[in-house]
C-alpha cells in the first residue's frame, strides 16, 4: 500500500501542478491580449492623427495657397513681361 499511497501523492502533485501551469498560462495570455488591444487602439489613433496631417499638408501646400502667403508676407508676385530679360548663349 505504500507504493500505492507514494503513486498517488505524486500524481496529485503533478495534476495540481499542471493546474497552477494552466492559471498561469491563462494569466499571460490575457495580459498579452490586453496589451495587444492597447497596442491596436494607439496604432487607430496614430493612423487617424497621420490622416488629419496628412489633409493638413495638402491644404497648406496647394499652389494658390503659397502664392497668396508669398504676396501677402513678403510682398512676392509674378514677374511682369517688362521685368523678363532672356539671355543668349
Amino acid at each position: 500500500m505504500s507504493l500505492r499511497h507514494f503513486l498517488l501523492m505524486v500524481l496529485s502533485a503533478a495534476v495540481i501542478a499542471s493546474a497552477i501551469g494552466v492559471v498561469w498560462s491563462r494569466h499571460l495570455h490575457r495580459q498579452a491580449y490586453i496589451a495587444l488591444s492597447t497596442l491596436e487602439n494607439e496604432r487607430d489613433e496614430l493612423n487617424i492623427e497621420f490622416g488629419r496631417l496628412q489633409l493638413e499638408q495638402a491644404t497648406w501646400s496647394e499652389a494658390n495657397r503659397i502664392e497668396q502667403v508669398a504676396g501677402a508676407r513678403i510682398g512676392m508676385k509674378f514677374p511682369t513681361d517688362e521685368d523678363i530679360v532672356v539671355l543668349q548663349p
